[in-house]
């Protein structure tokens, strides 16, 4: 037994910490498969027959909760290279705690899209009390999907977009830049990290909002962008290129 918190020399906190991301994974998916079998939105009746009513406090909290598992479900795949990479320097270092630090470091992120979660929430509050969602908690105006896509496919080719992805491409140079000790450390380091990676993608999670929370095909399309980004060999003219095919798309509904 190693003074790494107990981790072998064989990495053995590879199978544990990928083991938690899946089962995080999972438990995500199962939420989201559970809502969209049973057809019934938020705030709206039984197949969502029933004209919407103003959310009430329960509504909010469940709509709050779909948004986190959402966002969730579609960053944890892409975070999985740098919780890896953070508990192996950690091992590496001989630190104290290798797993509490790592579940701190999980939990840094889950702070940021919980907060991101939050902006979602307040923006689907918004949009269901002026009328603007459909039965599938989508944008109802074509438009708006319009207008985000075209401004999704903008943002990839901003310098912001490509230093945030950067630092996901290379999470090693974050680390060691970034090292922190102890539990509240790896706390801090996940917060960091995650800022960065929504910074890389928030106008593509966005498409969320008027595709609908619970458009499972729109969700598995942007996870699977976001990791061929952040895992392929040429991220960056991938997300100039689909930053294009985005502004295209866009414009072709604004212009039909």
């Amino acid at each position: 037994m190693s003074s790494a918190g107990g981790i072998g020399r064989n990495g053995s906190e590879r199978t544990v910490v990928l083991t938690l991301l899946g089962l995080l994974a999972a438990l995500c998916w199962a939420y989201l498969l559970v809502r969209v079998g049973r057809m019934a939105p938020i705030g709206l009746g039984a197949a969502g027959k029933t004209a919407p009513t103003p959310y009430h406090p329960a509504d909010l909290v469940l709509l709050f909760a779909l948004w986190a598992v959402v966002i969730a479900a579609m960053m944890l795949p892409a975070t999985a290279p740098s919780v890896l990479l953070y508990a192996r320097v950690k091992r590496l270092r001989r630190e104290r705690w290798v797993y509490p630090g790592t579940l701190m470091f999980v939990l840094g992120y889950l702070c940021v899209w919980c907060c991101c979660a939050l902006v979602g929430t307040l923006a689907g509050w918004i949009l269901h009390d002026a009328g603007a969602l459909d039965e599938s908690m989508a944008i109802s105006h074509p438009t708006a999907g319009a207008l985000a896509l075209v401004a999704a496919g903008v943002y990839q080719w901003t310098p912001a977009k490509h230093v945030c992805l950067d630092n996901c491409r290379t999470p090693l140079a974050f680390v060691l830049t970034h090292w922190r000790r102890g539990v509240w450390g790896a706390f801090r380091m996940g917060v960091a990290d995650a800022r960065y990676c929504m910074g890389c993608c928030w106008l593509l999670l966005a498409l969320v909002l008027p595709a609908g929370v619970l458009n499972l095909p729109v969700i598995c399309g942007l996870i699977a962008l976001t990791l061929a980004e952040k895992l392929l060999p040429g991220g960056h003219l991938l997300a100039c290129a689909s930053g294009l095919g985005l502004v295209a798309w866009g414009t072709a509904l604004l212009f039909p």
